[in-house]
């Protein structure tokens, strides 16, 4: 071989060895950048797992929340239930109530005791009870005012003062002036 064919030789194989070095360099950053995103892709790996353990966690909350949720609806069910008889209970007892009032106060009209509540009727009780009490006495007064003693009125002696002595002994008499 020549010189000029060893020179050739030569510089294609510097030529062939920066090339090399230059793929080794390139191989050693892909090789970086491969750690690089297996290193990105652990710590993905780990968030996507925290985030996972979260979210199963937030779904056994929204579980329970739910189940929580119906117990309180029945909760309210029953409540509705049990002051819709309550409420049936006391107008049942009201009732009685308003009746036994009546019962216990002849002279008031059954008409003027109102009211939905034991309050309301013993309210209308007392205003009841002032107007027949009104209504009485004036009765009572039209009463006495109109009062007309039974028979004749009492007989009293004559009044003599206003008469003169002479008729006085006349009236005695029995005379007539």
């Amino acid at each position: 071989m020549t010189d000029e064919e060893i020179q050739a030789l030569q510089t294609e194989l510097d030529s062939s060895r920066a090339q090399a070095r230059e793929l080794e360099t390139e191989l050693e950053g892909i090789k970086a950048e491969k750690e690089a995103l297996a290193s990105d892709k652990e710590t993905l790996t780990a968030e996507l797992e925290t985030k996972a353990a979260a979210i199963t966690e937030l779904e056994q909350v929204i579980a329970s929340k739910d189940s929580d949720i119906v117990t309180l609806k029945q909760g309210t069910v029953e409540s509705v239930e049990r002051f819709t008889s309550l409420q049936e209970s006391l107008n049942l007892a009201v009732s009685a109530y308003k009746t036994a009032v009546a019962q216990a106060n002849p002279a008031v009209p059954g008409e003027l005791l109102t009211g939905d509540s034991i309050e309301a009727i013993d309210q209308s009780l007392e205003s009841a009870q002032t107007l027949v009490a009104q209504v009485r006495q004036s009765v009572e007064a039209d009463i006495a005012a109109g009062k007309v003693p039974a028979g004749a009125p009492a007989r009293t002696a004559p009044d003599l003062s206003a008469l003169s002595p002479r008729e006085k002994i006349q009236y005695a008499i029995g005379g007539k002036t």
